[in-house]
């Protein structure tokens, strides 16, 4: 049974009359676009949080590889000794250091 366009439209006028209606729909899109915590700024939330997450099980994999090292370092003379070496260029006194640095290629740009 089909109610005449008028019924519908009488229908329709008391929906959007209804306070708790109207009050509900203000309500959700306020928390929607207008609020401190709208869908835009939870993306941003999630997105940041994501970024803080890497960040975060990056340094706790760094730390462990230092704290494993420094463990190598103190128990090991021969792996200090090679640490020193290496990273700080250090000799003893009758050796002589040579640091052998790679040059880059440059490529030339003709003009034509």
């Amino acid at each position: 049974m089909k109610l005449p366009a008028t019924a519908n439209m009488k229908r329709l006028i008391d929906l959007l009359k209804n306070k708790f209606l109207l009050i509900t729909a203000v309500f959700v899109v306020w928390m929607l676009f207008f609020d401190s915590n709208d869908l835009f700024s939870q993306y941003e939330y999630r997105q940041q949080r994501k970024k803080l997450e890497q960040e975060r099980d990056f340094y706790q994999k760094e730390t462990a590889q230092v704290t494993k090292e420094l463990g190598e370092l103190t128990s090991n003379r021969a792996k200090l000794e090679k640490f020193a070496r290496e990273r700080y260029l250090m000799k003893k006194d009758n050796e002589d250091v040579f640091v052998i640095v790679k040059e880059k290629k440059e490529e030339k740009k003709s003009l034509f």
